[in-house]
């Protein structure tokens, strides 16, 4: 191995990281999480989901206009150093490590339910551990390799979905045989279109920020990204389209032709459920077999963010060389073996808490990256003060856009924090205070 400085190769282009950040946003969130969801908000959902997402176009619109301005830049701590100083840009990479080794243990989880569909007499902690060593030995390769392997994952998945969003369709609105069209009244029976009430819709929003989590991994592929400033904004546009897409729409499908409080009481996805009541045979074997490959595009995206982040830490002196350690293909290996610790933590966390290792870990997930928007967003708007409103890429309304999502972030962290789980927040809360104090040693050590 080689230890080089800066010198992973630039293979990636507009429709690697696009895919990669469609690999990273629909996963377990989507699949999974919907279940969740939609027990927690009803039918609202989709109103949380459409404000989750216009948040999210407001953060990657600021995240586009960074990275253009700042074309040398290698991942978010290079982007947001400049600006906000050292201890937001080293508490931002910090959390954004965090955030994607532990989301890619909690999906090794969730892949492991959806294979028990097929193999029911095998712990969750078996099929887990198959999962991870497949996704090691796929990053383990060059970096063209894994990013054609995640292309092909995304792309399987998103013609999926609009082919559940055809068939969904078609069940809600066409009468055939022996169905007859479901229409929209479950959207309004079964308690309303807000059964919960607004405390069901804030309950929600923490699994749609932690669902939308994973967009913003276009920032990290900075360093291998061809022409990355004219990549990253092409990619921003298209994958919030398509993931705002990919989102509201399945949810109002699947509220309107399953009532909402049936939803959550089974073991399979609503997707899978969706497809069998289409009456294709073997369809919900077909959907099954999809959303597995979904979960593992998606923590595909989650062990190559994770391993980035650790590999320019090492790089910079940060955390020992070892992990800026290239092989002959300018893979960083140390990097991605640490990475995937996680994912054999989460293995031996489901040999305890079997398949509510999902749930468990969302709730911190769904904190971490509200911070990371909030980062991206006081960045963003700090940027504009240093370098001026001359940009080959600027956001239209600005700063209206970047504070609205700054406001509806905070209103949503002082929701979350009122109706999650109190062990969850004070785990996360610690973690974030190891984090700090971390930083403050090694600034009294002069190591930072």
């Amino acid at each position: 191995m080689e230890t080089e400085k800066r010198n992973l190769q630039r293979t990636m282009t507009s429709r690697h990281i696009t895919m990669m950040a469609l690999g990273g946003a629909i996963g377990a969130g989507l699949f999974k999480g919907s279940s969740s969801a939609i027990d927690m908000a009803g039918p609202s959902v989709i109103i949380a989901y459409l404000i989750g997402g216009i948040i999210l176009l407001f953060i990657m619109q600021g995240l586009a206009e960074m990275a253009v301005r700042n074309s040398g830049a290698r991942t978010f701590r290079d982007l947001v150093e400049s600006i906000l100083g050292k201890y937001p840009a080293y508490f931002l990479d910090w959390i954004y490590w965090k955030m994607w080794v532990l989301n890619i243990a909690a999906e090794s989880v969730v892949a492991a339910i959806f294979l028990q569909y097929w193999l029911p007499g095998y712990p969750i902690w078996i099929l887990a551990l198959a999962v991870s060593v497949l996704v090691t030995a796929v990053n383990l390769l060059s970096v063209k390799v894994f990013a054609e392997t995640e292309y092909w994952l995304a792309l399987i998945k998103i013609t999926v979905i609009i082919v559940f969003i055809m068939a969904g369709l078609l069940l809600l609105l066409v009468t055939f045989g022996d169905h007859t069209a479901v229409g929209f009244s479950n959207l309004t029976e079964h308690g309303g279109f807000f059964p919960n009430g607004s405390t069901g819709l804030i309950t929600a929003m923490l699994v749609v920020i932690y669902s939308y989590g994973g967009t913003e991994i276009i920032g990290v592929t900075l360093a291998e990204t061809k022409n990355p400033e004219k990549v990253v904004p092409k990619a921003v546009r298209s994958t919030l389209v398509r993931i705002i897409s990919f989102y509201i729409i399945p949810f109002f499908i699947i509220v309107s032709l399953i009532p909402w409080n049936e939803v959550n009481g089974v073991q399979e996805s609503p997707f899978v459920m969706v497809f069998q009541m289409i009456g294709i045979p073997g369809a919900d074997h077909i959907m099954n077999a999809v959303v597995l490959l979904a979960i593992i595009s998606s923590m595909n995206s989650g062990l190559y963010g994770s391993s980035r982040v650790l590999y320019t830490q090492a790089v910079d002196g940060r955390v020992p060389k070892i992990f800026s350690r290239l092989s002959k293909k300018k893979v960083p290996v140390p990097a991605i073996l640490m990475c995937t610790s996680a994912l054999y933590g989460g293995v031996l966390i489901s040999l305890f808490a079997g398949s509510k290792t999902f749930d468990f870990l969302m709730g911190s997930l769904g904190y971490t990256v509200l911070f990371i928007w909030l980062i991206i967003a006081f960045a963003h708007l700090k940027s504009r003060k240093q370098s001026g409103k001359t940009s080959a890429y600027s956001v239209k309304w600005f700063p209206y856009t970047t504070w609205a999502a700054i406001i509806a972030l905070i209103t949503i962290l002082i929701g979350i924090i009122f109706t999650t789980s109190i062990i969850v927040t004070v785990i996360t809360l610690c973690i974030y205070i190891f984090i700090s104090l971390t930083f403050v040693w090694k600034k009294r050590h002069n190591k930072i």
